[in-house]
C-alpha cells in the first residue's frame, strides 16, 4: 500500500510546540510586547522568515531579533533538557518496516539536534530541512523532494502531520496524509484521516 513513511517532526514526533509557545509567550512579554497565547498559534508550522514576516506586519516597531534571541535561548535551554516524544511515536517508529525520512520545516542543525536530544535520529534515512528547499510549507516542495529521495511517487507515500501549514505540504504533493493536530485544533481540510494520536491514524490508514 505504501512504499515510504514520511514525518513531520515538531509537534509530530516530538513535544516541542508547547515548549515553543511558552518560551515564545515569555519573550514577547519580556521584551514589552505581550502577546496571546492564540496570536503565537497561528505561527505554528510555518517556517522562520514567513513566521517573522507575520510578527513584523502585526507589530512594526517590535524589536524582532532581540526577542528572537531571548526566545532561542530560552527554547533551547529548555529543549537540552530533554524532549519527550508524543504519544504512539515510539511505537509506530518500531513497528516500522518501511524506509522512513522527516520532513521540517526546521533548520538542519536544529532538526537533527532535536532527533539526536529525542533519541530516534536512527529512525530515518533523511531528513528534510527548510534549507533543502527554495519553497516550505505550506508548497509541496519539501514532501515531493522526500519522495523523490527514496525513488517513489508522493502518491505511496503516509505522511504523519500535525499542523494545517504541514497537512496541506503533504496533500498538495499528492500523498496520503494523517493529520494529528497537536496545540492548534484542525478540521482536518487537507488530511485523509484526522486522528487523535498516531497509532489510531496509523490504523486508519491501513498501516498496522
Amino acid at each position: 500500500m505504501f512504499d515510504a513513511l514520511l514525518f513531520d517532526l515538531d509537534g509530530t514526533l516530538i513535544d516541542t510546540e508547547s515548549i515553543a509557545l511558552e518560551t515564545g509567550l515569555a519573550a514577547f512579554a519580556a521584551h514589552g510586547h505581550p502577546v496571546s497565547r492564540a496570536f503565537l498559534e497561528g505561527l505554528v508550522g510555518k517556517d522562520d522568515p514567513t513566521a517573522e514576516a507575520l510578527v513584523r506586519d502585526a507589530f512594526p516597531e517590535i524589536d524582532l531579533p532581540a526577542i528572537n534571541a531571548a526566545h532561542r535561548a530560552a527554547f533551547i535551554e529548555r529543549v537540552e533538557l530533554g524532549l519527550p516524544l508524543k504519544p504512539g511515536a515510539a511505537e509506530l517508529l518500531a513497528a516500522s518496516t518501511l524506509p522512513c525520512a522527516i520532513v521540517t520545516s526546521s533548520r538542519r542543525a536544529g532538526a537533527h539536534r532535536k532527533l539526536a536530544i529525542a533519541g530516534i535520529a536512527q529512525s530515518f534515512v533523511h531528513v528534510v530541512t527548510l534549507e533543502d528547499v527554495e519553497a516550505p510549507k505550506p508548497a509541496p516542495d519539501p514532501y515531493l523532494l522526500a519522495a523523490a529521495l527514496f525513488g517513489v511517487a508522493p502518491q505511496r507515500c503516509l505522511v504523519f502531520e500535525d499542523s494545517e501549514t504541514g497537512a496541506e505540504a503533504a496533500h498538495r504533493a499528492g500523498c496520503v496524509v494523517v493529520q494529528v493536530p497537536d496545540v492548534v485544533p484542525s478540521d482536518g481540510r487537507w488530511a485523509h484521516h484526522l486522528a487523535p494520536d498516531l497509532l489510531t491514524g496509523a490504523r486508519m490508514a491501513g498501516l498496522i
